[in-house]
């Protein structure tokens, strides 16, 4: 059984028994209050709380298709002094016919209709209020999931748009090197073709994953920093370090190789020789850190405002994922012997 199978049974269920249980006090009451015989007194209360309960349902799905407002709730009111008239109105010819030659009671009756009318339309308001409060929550929960799916669709939308933003600068400058390695060195272009091919379709396999291990994503990022050192040759070096548990741990996808980028771009360009990038990734107090550090020239390179799109791009792919911007911080080390620009991130583990 579905759950809105078993939500509207246990509806049902409450609804009946609110009845009963009136019944049941209307009956003992007009029996010790006003004396009547007991199957007088249980008609009167069955007839009436039954017209009652099937005003109150006429309104509940009256009021699934039309929703008053604030301009219109008169006519609501009217309706529902119309109801109370009318079941004031059966119950009166009902039990006139049943109960013609029982006197105490046709006395009682006689003498009750102003307050049986009022208390008919208290009880058809009141319902009729309920009914209108049930379906409005019902609707204020399918717009926030209706305003929830679409947040969502956005945010995964953002999601992909920054990821494929990233992959046209890198495809672009692979294919002008293989482009220049293949007049004079075919062979390395050749090579240089199929890791480029490996890791496109890499790429394009994930796109549908959006949290992978850390181990998944260093197989991956390796096959771009292959495709680097093609470019690059001997002045490119890598080490890459990594604790055991950190391995199992999770990470967006393709989250390292923007990073890695753009510790190659400012390590190259801004150097001369051979240069080191440093990516190390730990385990502690149940979230993973991660840092890769490039080395850079203090007097040939550009003052860095800001994190550049690369970095930009993943904290903002951060946020979107963890709405949290602290994830990824930047330190530069401007020392003499060894200056450094160190890309810091963290990635909360969800249980």
């Amino acid at each position: 059984m579905s759950t809105v199978k078993i939500a509207t049974y246990k509806l049902a269920l409450a609804y009946a028994s609110w009845w009963v249980l009136l019944i049941t006090i209307e009956t003992y009451a007009l029996i010790t209050t006003f004396d009547l015989r007991w199957q007088a007194a249980l008609a009167d209360a069955v007839t009436i709380n039954l017209l009652l309960a099937a005003a109150g349902h006429a309104m509940h799905n009256a009021l699934k298709y039309y929703q008053p407002g604030a301009k219109n709730s008169l006519s609501m009111t009217v309706w529902s002094i119309g109801l109370a008239a009318l079941c004031v109105f059966v119950h009166r010819c009902f039990m006139r016919y049943a109960f013609a030659d029982d006197i105490i009671y046709l006395d009682y009756m006689n003498g009750s209709y102003i307050i049986r009318g009022l208390f008919s339309w208290l009880m058809i308001a009141l319902m009729s209020l309920m009914s209108w409060m049930w379906y409005y929550m019902q609707d204020q929960r399918a717009s926030e999931t209706r305003e929830q799916d679409a947040q969502k669709m956005a945010r995964e939308a953002e999601l992909a748009s920054l990821r494929q933003q990233l992959q046209p600068h890198f495809l672009f400058n692979s294919l002008n090197s293989i482009s220049a390695l293949a007049g004079s060195r075919p062979e390395e272009a050749r090579k240089m073709i199929q890791q480029l091919s490996d890791f496109l379709r890499g790429t394009i396999r994930r796109d549908d994953q959006q949290i992978v291990t850390l181990e998944e994503e260093l197989n991956h990022l390796q096959l771009y920093l292959d495709i680097e050192k093609v470019r690059f040759g001997h002045r490119l070096r890598t080490d890459v370090q990594h604790d055991a548990a950190s391995l199992a741990m999770r990470l967006p996808s393709l989250l390292l190789q923007p990073i890695v980028e753009n510790a190659i771009k400012f390590g190259l360009y801004d150097t001369t020789g051979e240069i080191t990038i440093r990516i190390s990734a730990t385990a502690r107090d149940g979230q993973m850190l991660l840092s890769v550090e490039n080395p850079f020239d203090p007097t040939t390179a550009q003052p860095r405002r800001g994190t550049g799109f690369g970095l930009n791009s993943v904290q903002r792919r951060l946020y979107l994922l963890y709405a949290r911007n602290d994830l990824l911080t930047t330190e530069q080390h401007e020392t003499e012997e060894n200056p450094r620009f160190i890309t810091h991130v963290k990635i909360p583990q969800t249980s």
